[in-house]
């Protein structure tokens, strides 16, 4: 089996986070595989957020609870979260940016980086309070957030787990 298979059957998601530095070679790497991404009509109306500090993540994290009412939540307690964003007015936004997170996540685990999908914020970026936390990430008031991809070393073993989803054949 090529390396890329590989990678693309063994990912799993992260949910506990060892508090250990991703260098920022990796970091860069993660980002240009999400710079390369396709793109609706190759309009590449994305931007990225790399936040790679946890002060911060965590009060993004708290606001985020706050709003949706989730007491202590905390994202998992990422090293790092890559925030892609995109116009509102996008006609493919959502499905550029979910092409791009598929890509933060390959990458990532192709350097031993866990990651896991955080999909709380796109039908809550305009609340007042979110939309304040997301502005003093610098995300432009014209974005929305469909997902954030937490980073992290894992600090959990995962098993091969069953899928289940259907194939049809048709020739």
């Amino acid at each position: 089996m090529n390396e890329t298979l590989k990678t693309i059957l063994t990912r799993r998601s992260t949910r506990k986070f060892l508090h250990k530095p991703i260098p920022a070679e990796d970091l860069d790497l993660i980002v240009q595989a999400a710079l390369h991404a396709p793109s609706g009509m190759g309009k590449q109306t994305w931007q990225f957020t790399v936040v790679k500090n946890r002060d911060k993540i965590q009060k993004l994290a708290a606001v985020i609870g706050e709003v949706l009412g989730r007491e202590g939540y905390d994202m998992y307690a990422p090293e790092v979260l890559v925030i892609p964003s995109n116009e509102k007015e996008s006609r493919f936004g959502r499905e550029d940016d979910a092409c791009a997170m598929e890509n933060i996540f390959l990458a990532a685990h192709s350097l031993g980086i866990g990651s896991v999908w955080i999909n709380q914020l796109q039908n809550i970026c305009d609340d007042p309070k979110i939309r304040a936390e997301l502005t003093a990430l610098g995300i432009p008031a014209d974005h929305v957030v469909y997902g954030l991809a937490a980073l992290g070393y894992p600090d959990d073993v995962k098993s091969e787990k069953a899928r289940i989803g259907k194939v049809v054949v048709v020739e």
